[in-house]
């Protein structure tokens, strides 16, 4: 009976110690990540692998680039396509939760609607894995919770600009500025930005050096929906 009372409390101890190192590990490399550049994903490695196993040439072009550094509209385009109310809500809106998941439950066949806001999926991209399982997702409310204390919107948007997957083997703004329109993330034109912003849900099957009409489509919605967005930084 002493045996067990021990090994009962060595275990609690040792899942007491799990948690805290869990808690200060990932605030402490949320408040480090407000300043450093994020340079690499776990998609990143995830992807180089997949390629690896496929006998694929691996590749992976990354170019981190300050926020200042880009055409304003880049950040205008993406809040117009996937999270137009980025500058006000605190890392999830619940409104687009609620419209997606009476789509889903009025249409239980077709392809299942999200609402993850520019920062979740910063969260995902940066601190998580691919997925859609209950876990996955905790975590991912975690660090949304996290991000959304510690770095400002600012920030959030540079970092997902930087890390966001845009192409087979392109991550970032100004890798994809420069692989499919032989430019630089600041160069990058209004109608540009707003093509890049439209493959974002599926940038390995959606082109934006080679847009099929779907795209064209879908890219003048978004430059209509633009002009009411609010800026997250005003255009100079």
């Amino acid at each position: 009976m002493k045996q067990k009372l021990t090994f009962i409390q060595k275990f609690k101890k040792t899942v007491k110690w799990i948690v805290v190192a869990f808690f200060a590990s990932t605030i402490l490399s949320v408040i480090v990540l407000r300043w450093v550049p994020v340079y690499f994903t776990p998609l990143m490695f995830i992807r180089l692998a997949q390629q690896k196993a496929n006998h694929q040439e691996l590749t992976l072009h990354h170019h981190w680039v300050p926020i200042e550094e880009m055409n304003p509209s880049m950040a205008t385009a993406v809040m117009a396509s996937e999270d137009a109310h980025f500058l006000e809500h605190h890392g999830f809106d619940f409104k687009a939760i609620e419209q997606a998941a009476m789509r889903n439950i009025k249409h239980p066949d077709k392809r299942k609607h999200g609402a993850s806001t520019i920062s979740q999926q910063t969260a995902k991209n940066v601190f998580l894995w691919p997925g859609r399982s209950w876990i996955r997702k905790g975590f991912e409310v975690y660090f949304t919770v996290l991000i959304e204390l510690v770095w400002s919107k600012e920030r959030i948007m540079e970092v997902y600009l930087n890390s966001i997957e845009m192409g087979d083997g392109i991550y970032g703004v100004d890798a994809v500025a420069q692989w499919h329109f032989g430019t630089t993330a600041g160069q990058l034109t209004k109608a540009q930005c707003a093509l890049i912003a439209v493959t974002l849900p599926n940038p390995r099957r959606f082109n934006s050096a080679n847009p099929s009409s779907y795209l064209l489509k879908r890219q003048r919605r978004i430059l209509r929906e633009m002009k009411f967005v609010k800026p997250l930084t005003p255009n100079p």
